[in-house]
This record gives structure tokens, C-alpha cells and sequence, in this order.
């Protein structure tokens, strides 16, 4: 045995000294992997030899349960202009940096992070920078980012910054540069996040010997830090988000979902009495804190941009009065010009009385002549990129001109610009990114990377997450990384000396108060767990349908006049419910049945309707388990490989019948592993109303006065009945009995009656906007539908009977709609004390 070790130390050194040798001849720059003196650092190949040690199959398996769980987290993002959503691009090696290294980098981005809140302090305050010259008012005024109605506020807390960013890259002599500050609303902190939850799953006996720093605590200390500085005891605090379509959604709801915060939209909020308010199920509630990731000039349309829907009316004015905490302030986005780059040694000297700990690249701004007529001296030694925005002025969509690769229209265009305008340019020196080792086609190979470091304003100063996101090029020559341009993610180490101390989100020097409430849900929330509770349901009840009308085809019966009829009339259900084209008279059942269940092009079809479940999940995904969310897509995935005509006919089916059993899966667990919240109230409210609905219809389609033996089985077999009814009923089936269990059994769980049973409990449960007694208009339908349902006599119920009765559903759905999803200014807020569920 010791022979066999030795030999496969020796491969897996071997193979080491492969990668390394392969690796340095493929590098032309400053690298993490090699060190001055072309040796491997000790910490990274300490990683290769722990990779080398997994063998080709070990790293395939870890590689391969990084992606599966990428997937299973749904961890995305979006490319600006794009509908569908990327799987995550996690590569598989980390960024690491040793402990002394990393020391040096937080102290310098905390540096930075101090000196830019004292400069929008003065430039929002007194503007002092701006009177005395040390900042030209050009270079504060030309950039969109200036909010002018933020002038003369002082900030509840005493800080414009509060969650600070900065992009990061290694030059040429070894050393940091900041290439860029993200104070508008940083992004990139909830996909650090994610990544150390892939990489240290997939890795996690490395991951544990190599001491890498937890995030929790900087996630901890930030919720603490924003909950601090509200006004009330026990804030309510919200993340506001752009919504679904913003490229970064997929973080923001992790951040929510890890922090227990409120995801909500401009829609979700509203300002009354001067305040911040969260629409919820109860009426108007207090927003005490609010984690913007909203662009500044979109968040008040009253005062900014008119065509804002993504923000508040009147935020600014709630802001104004110190009503609530925003993190960060409005505005705070102005010092991420270039243009005020180029002045950031000479204020950190002014303002802090040091020099910058963190250089910047060279950066040279055209709105001073001295520094204008440098660069147009020497252009081909620059990079000209815009001042104040990512497009450079006057070049159509380019972000920048290397001056060396201009025409000489181009150079003669460019200079004449500069000279008319030259607050609107900024020069840089052309740097060579450093490289950090990418795991490529089973290789190292070396490729430009950026590094973004995170840091949060806290009660004892500035505390910066240890590690980053880290952006890594897929091509070994660029300028910029950015995810839209191909590039990958990876996790950053930040390795110490010593064991690392066990850390969880929760504080530990804190005894809060036991808290048992059904919580106020936001309206816009409560309104998607409703549509998608409704979705799952219909997509069961069609997938039924389906099952259902296959399995008579199946069988030999179905040829004579009661098979056939009811053969014709399940297909004609399907139709009617838009789950197959009525439009195309000449398809035949088994295609209206496979039709039904997954033609992409039917709006009532199973696979459209779990689409659209799917997308009512995907506006409230903090609120849903990673399990519901793997189901929601698993289902998905299925139907579109039914509908995918690649598959025969027997395989459809199976797939068919697994959609069902992963669809009863999610019910289950959303019964027993959601709290009974009010979140979950909704949920389960919106597949009692469409159970009922769909049963209504069942029995209105197969159980007419003329119904046949072979229709009623059908409608058990549709409400999974069967055995019930052969153990009450000796004799066939027949029709007032099998309406009976349809509509009016409160034992059975799919019964009309069972749902308006449990849509009434629901329904009493619920908060009321008033304390008077009154009932609400959705508890006084629910009452009355209950009280009819139990006092009806099966042998009564016929199609006009049940007709009613769905109606009747269908009005209540409304009212519910009406007043739980939709609430204006004037809505109430509750006396009780409430939390948020």
C-alpha cells in the first residue's frame, strides 16, 4: 500500500509540475500563479496538488456537482437586451490571496470608501472642494449621476455611503490599482456570496484546509450596521429592486433571502404622511430602511425622470425629511466619474491628510487645460474614454479609443472634441491586466482578471468583505471585463495562517424577542404565491386530463359510443381550455393529448401554464426554498423534452405521468416545510379556488343528465376518487353519488365543498384593514359559497347548479384580487404591531 501511494504522489507531482510548466510558457504578464521569480506561490500549489490528488475523474465529479448546484440554486443572470436568463459562468479554480497581501488591499479600499463619503458630504453640503477649486464644478454638474434635489440633505445615520465597491486590478509592477468606484448601487456582493456557496461545497475538504475567511461576518455586521440607524426598534428593511429584468435579479433575491430583508419594487411602496410605506395585505406599512438597487435618477418620477416606473413618488421628499434610511443615498453615484478619479490624490491629501493607500490607474481629465493639452500632445500614448459615462462621446457605442489605433479622421474628429468639450473625456494609460490561472479544456491557462472588493460602512468604521467577485476574461488580451462580454465568475480566497472560527449571520450577543405572527405579506407578493398556486394546480388538473384521456385510448372500449363520447368530450375540455389549437379540426385525440401537454405555442397547455408559475415564482423567489424553485424547473424541463417530437408517443406519456408526481412532490413540500404564514395562505388559496374551478368544470363536462357510466368514471378517475368510491358503493358508478363526492363531500380533498372549507379558513385568518367586527367582502362571498355548498342536496345538483356555483368562485377570486393584491395612499394602517412574514 505504501508503494501505491508513493507512485501516485509522484503522478499527481507529475502532473503538477505539468500544469505549471504548460501555464508559464502561455503567460505574458504580471501573474497570482508564478511570482517574480518564474516559482509557483506555496498557496496555489498547495490548490494543484490537492487537484492533482482528485485525479481527472475526481475533479470531473467535483466540476460537474459545481454546475449541477448552480442549477439547482438557480443562480443566473442577464445580459442587458437579452429575455432569457444565462446559467451562472463559476469557474473552477478560486482567486486566492494570502492574509498579508489582503491586509494591505482592505486597509487601502476602506481608505477609499471614507474619502469618497466626506467628498459627497461636501458636495451635497457646504462645497467647500467646489469653492475653493480643489474640485472643478464641472466635474460634479456634467455628470448624470448629480442629483440636484439631494443638495443640502443630511443623511439619517450621517453617511451618503453606505455599501461601497471597488474594482480592482494588478499592474505591471505588482502592485493594486483601483480601475473604477461603484457607489450608485454596487452589484456583485450576492453572486460573491453564491460562489462561495458553490466552490466550498464542491471543495470542501480544500476549502476547509486551506483557512479561507468566512463572508458571514460582513453580511452580519452590514444588517446590523443599516437596522441601527432606523428610527424604530425593529426596522422593516427592503431591497428595492428593478424588478425581474434586471440583469443582477438573481443576486439581489439571494441577498434578500440570506439577510432577511424585503424584496420589493417602486409598485410595492408608497409615500403617505411624509413617510415610506410597504403595500401589504393589511394596509400600509412602515419602510424604515431601504437597500437601493436602483439607479438614482429612476427612484422618485417626481422629481427625476417622469417615465420612472421602477421608483417611489416622493421618496426624495421622504428622504428630505429623514423618514427613512436609504442605502446609499441618492446621488452618491456622482463620484464614480472618471472625471473625479483623476482628482482623487490630490483630495485624499486634502480631506484625509494622507496619500491614497490604493493608486488609481493614471487618469487624466480634459476639463483642466493643463492636463487637456497633455493629452492631445501625446494621444497615442492614452486611452480616451468618456468622462461621465460608459460610452465615449461623439463615437456612436464605442466605450473607448486607444489613441495609437485611430484613423486620422478619427485622431482629427477626437482632438476637435476635445478641444470643444473637454470636460466630457478622460485619458488613461493603457495598462496590461494582471493574469490569474482559468481551468480551460482540462489546463491551467492564464487569463486578465478584475477584482471587486466590497466594503460596508458599520458603527466601529468600515469593514470590507474578505474575498470579492472576482471577473475573469475568456480571451488572454482585453481592457475590460465585464459578464456580458463572455467572461466567467470565480470565488476569491482569502487565505489566513491560523484555523478559521466557526460564523453564522446571526448575532451573537443579541436575545430578541419570541415572535409568533402570521406576518404582513407586500400585496405585489401575495399576488404572485396566489397566481402561483393557481398555475400548479392547473397544470396538474391538465396533466390529469391528459392521463386521463390516454388511458382510454389505450384501451380497447374506446371504440365503442359511451368510449368514444367520452373520449370526445375530455378532448373537447383541452380545447376549451386552450391546451390544444382549436384552430386544426383535422388532429385526432392522442395529438390533442400530447398537444395539451406541452406545445409551447398553446396558452393553456401544462408546459405555458408551469412557464407562467415559473415566472410568478420567479418574482418572489426569496420567499421560496431552493427545493421548490429545482421542482418548479424540473417539471419544465420535462414537458419540453415531451414537446421537443424527438420522443415516442409511450415516452411522453411517462414523462407525462413523472410531471404529475414531481408536481404532487412540490405540493407536498410546500405544505409541510412552508411556515403557515400568510405567504403561505396565498399559496394554498390559489390552488383551492382553481381546484375548484377546474372541478366545477370536470363535472359540468362529464356528469350531465344524460352522463354515462363511462364519463362518470372518468370524472373519479380526474378527481383520483376511485378507491373512495368502490369502498362506499357497492354498485357502479352512478350520477348523484359521484356529484355528491365532486361537489359536495367535505372529506374528500378534492370536493368543491373541501376547498370552500378550507378557502373560508383562510380567508378569516387573514389580517383586516379594520377593527370594527365587519366582515370583508372575499370572507362574506366565502361564507355564503360554504353555507350553499353544505346546505345543497346532491340529487338538486345539475349543469345550471354548478355553473353557479363556479361563478360564484370566480367572483370571489376577484374580490380577493381586489382587496388583497391592489392598495393606494389611502389605504389604512393597522393599529396592531405586525412584522413583515
Amino acid at each position: 500500500m505504501s508503494a501505491e501511494r508513493d507512485i501516485e504522489t509522484d503522478e499527481a507531482s507529475q502532473r503538477v509540475a505539468g500544469w505549471i510548466a504548460g501555464y508559464a510558457l502561455a503567460r505574458d504578464a504580471p501573474d497570482e500563479l508564478i511570482d517574480r521569480d518564474g516559482r509557483p506561490h506555496a498557496h496555489w500549489r498547495h490548490l494543484l496538488e490537492s487537484f492533482a490528488a482528485f485525479g481527472d475523474a475526481g475533479l470531473e465529479q467535483r466540476f460537474a456537482a459545481a454546475g449541477r448546484r448552480i442549477d439547482d440554486m438557480g443562480i443566473s443572470y442577464r445580459v442587458h437586451g437579452e429575455a432569457k436568463e444565462r446559467s451562472w459562468p463559476l469557474g473552477r479554480l478560486p482567486l486566492l490571496i494570502p492574509e498579508s497581501e489582503w491586509r494591505d488591499l482592505a486597509a487601502g479600499v476602506a481608505q477609499r470608501a471614507e474619502l469618497l463619503d466626506q467628498i459627497l458630504h461636501d458636495i451635497y453640503g457646504d462645497a467647500r472642494l467646489i469653492a475653493e477649486g480643489a474640485i472643478l464644478a464641472a466635474a460634479v454638474a456634467g455628470s448624470q449621476n448629480f442629483i440636484r434635489p439631494m443638495c443640502g440633505v443630511t443623511p439619517p445615520g450621517g453617511r451618503w455611503l453606505r455599501f461601497y465597491a471597488a474594482d480592482l486590478g494588478r499592474g505591471p509592477d505588482g502592485n493594486w490599482r483601483v480601475l473604477g468606484d461603484r457607489a450608485q448601487a454596487p452589484s456583485g456582493a450576492g453572486y460573491a456570496l453564491e460562489n462561495r456557496l458553490v466552490l466550498s461545497r464542491a471543495l470542501p475538504s480544500l476549502y476547509r484546509d486551506m483557512n479561507v475567511e468566512r463572508l458571514a461576518p460582513f453580511f452580519r455586521d452590514f444588517r446590523a450596521s443599516i437596522s441601527r440607524v432606523a428610527q424604530r426598534v425593529d426596522p422593516r428593511i427592503c431591497l428595492l429592486t428593478p424588478g425581474v429584468w434586471s440583469e443582477t435579479y438573481s443576486e439581489q433575491v439571494h441577498l434578500a433571502r440570506y439577510l432577511g430583508l424585503t424584496l420589493v419594487e417602486g409598485e410595492d411602496l408608497v409615500v403617505s404622511d411624509g413617510k415610506l410605506h410597504v403595500r401589504t395585505i393589511a394596509g400600509l406599512k412602515r419602510a424604515d430602511v431601504i437597500w437601493r438597487r436602483v439607479d438614482a435618477d429612476w427612484c422618485d418620477p417626481l422629481e427625476q425622470n417622469a417615465s420612472s416606473r421602477l421608483g417611489v413618488a416622493g421618496m426624495f421628499d421622504a428622504i428630505r425629511r429623514g423618514a427613512v434610511v436609504v442605502a446609499n443615498m441618492p446621488g452618491a453615484g456622482v463620484v464614480e466619474s472618471r472625471a473625479l478619479m483623476s482628482l482623487m490624490p490630490e483630495l485624499s491629501k486634502r480631506v484625509l491628510g494622507e496619500s491614497l493607500k490604493l493608486s488609481n490607474m493614471a487618469t487624466y481629465w480634459c476639463g483642466r487645460e493643463m492636463e487637456r493639452n497633455k493629452v492631445i500632445d501625446s494621444l497615442n500614448e492614452f486611452a480616451i474614454s468618456g468622462a461621465f459615462a460608459d460610452r465615449l462621446p461623439g463615437f456612436g457605442e464605442r466605450r473607448e479609443a486607444l489613441g495609437h489605433a485611430l484613423t486620422g479622421e478619427e485622431r482629427a474628429r477626437l482632438v476637435d472634441a476635445i478641444n470643444q468639450r473637454g470636460v466630457d473625456y478622460v485619458a488613461q494609460e493603457p495598462t496590461k491586466f494582471s493574469t490569474t490561472p482559468a481551468w480551460i479544456d482540462g489546463r491551467l491557462s492564464p487569463r486578465p482578471f478584475v477584482l471587486r472588493v466590497f466594503a460596508a460602512a458599520t458603527a466601529n468604521g468600515w469593514a470590507v468583505m474578505p474575498g470579492g467577485f472576482c471577473r475573469i476574461s475568456n480571451r488572454p488580451h482585453v481592457r475590460a471585463v465585464s459578464m456580458d462580454a463572455g467572461a466567467q465568475s470565480s470565488d476569491v480566497w482569502v487565505l489566513t495562517s491560523g484555523p478559521i472560527k466557526w460564523s453564522t449571520l446571526l448575532p451573537s450577543d443579541e436575545d430578541p424577542p419570541i415572535v409568533r405572527a402570521l406576518g404582513n405579506l407586500p400585496s405585489r407578493a401575495a399576488d404572485n404565491l396566489f397566481w402561483m398556486g393557481r398555475y400548479f394546480e392547473r397544470a396538474e388538473a391538465t396533466l390529469r386530463v391528459v392521463r386521463t384521456l390516454a388511458a382510454r385510448l389505450s384501451q380497447p372500449q374506446h371504440i365503442d359510443l359511451q368510449g368514444r363520447q367520452s373520449i370526445e368530450l375530455l378532448a373537447r375540455l383541452l380545447i376549451a381550455w386552450g391546451a390544444a389549437p382549436e384552430d386544426m379540426p383535422d388532429m385526432n385525440p392522442t395529438q390533442i393529448a400530447l398537444a395539451a401537454a406541452a406545445d409551447a405555442d398553446a396558452y393553456g397547455s401544462a408546459l405555458s401554464v408551469v412557464r407562467h408559475a415559473r415566472r410568478a415564482a420567479s418574482i418572489v423567489r426569496e420567499r421560496l426554498s431552493q427545493d421548490v424553485w429545482q421542482l418548479i424547473g424540473r417539471i419544465e424541463m420535462r414537458l419540453m423534452r415531451a414537446g421537443a417530437g424527438a420522443i415516442t408517443e409511450p415516452e411522453t406519456l411517462e414523462i407525462i405521468e413523472r410531471s404529475l408526481h414531481t408536481l404532487a412532490a412540490l405540493s407536498g413540500l410546500i405544505d409541510e416545510n412552508f411556515n403557515r404564514v400568510a405567504g403561505w395562505s396565498f399559496i394554498d388559496l390559489g390552488r383551492r379556488i382553481e381546484r375548484a374551478i377546474g372541478t366545477c368544470r370536470f363535472a359540468r363536462q362529464l356528469a350531465g343528465g344524460e352522463a354515462t357510466v363511462e364519463n362518470l368514471d372518468a370524472l373519479l378517475d380526474l378527481l383520483d376518487s376511485q378507491i373512495t368510491y368502490r369502498s362506499r358503493y357497492i354498485a357502479g358508478a352512478a350520477l348523484t353519488p359521484v356529484l355528491d363526492m365532486a361537489m359536495l363531500d367535505p372529506f374528500n380533498p378534492r370536493s368543491v365543498l373541501f376547498q370552500a372549507m378550507r378557502i373560508d379558513e383562510h380567508l378569516a385568518a387573514l389580517p383586516t384593514l379594520r377593527n370594527d367586527g365587519v366582515m370583508e367582502p372575499p370572507r362574506r362571498l366565502s361564507v355564503k359559497l360554504r353555507a350553499e355548498l353544505e346546505s345543497e342536496d346532491a340529487h338538486r345538483l345539475d349543469a345550471a347548479i354548478i355553473l353557479g356555483f363556479e361563478q360564484r368562485l370566480m367572483s370571489l377570486a376577484d374580490k380577493i384580487a381586489e382587496r388583497y393584491f391592489t392598495h393606494g395612499t389611502e389605504g389604512p394602517a393597522s393599529s396592531q404591531p405586525s412584522r413583515i412574514a
